[in-house]
């Protein structure tokens, strides 16, 4: 997979916009586009880092260079990619923020998505 199609992707599976994307790593939403469309394939490496940190990745799983999308010494042990994720999604909440995501979490365990 592309460096484009997996900021694309992991962009899609947070919910982010392109427009809101493309602000926060101080390119044009076109130039996202490019990016995302293999059009534009020499991105700049402070655009990668910031891309990366943003999806929550390492700049190395973004170029292809790794199988996980963070390294090891930034995962919790035990935990698996998208339970890390959850996590530091969770930390990067306000107080308001982490109080409604536990509150959804305890919605879908009453709504039986359970195991």
């Amino acid at each position: 997979m592309t460096v484009g199609k997996r900021i694309k992707e992991l962009r899609e599976s947070l919910g982010v916009s392109q427009v809101d994307f493309a602000d926060k790593i101080g390119v044009s939403k076109q130039t996202l586009y490019k990016y995302e469309n293999d059009v534009v394939t020499n991105i700049p490496s402070d655009k990668i880092e910031l891309a990366a940190k943003l999806l929550n990745v390492s700049p190395g799983y973004l170029m292809g260079w790794e199988d996980e999308p963070l390294p090891k010494r930034l995962q919790i042990e035990g935990l698996d990619s998208n339970e890390n994720t959850l996590v530091d999604n969770y930390r990067k909440l306000n107080d308001n923020g982490q109080n409604q995501l536990l509150q959804r979490s305890e919605e879908l365990l009453k709504l039986g998505y359970t195991k």
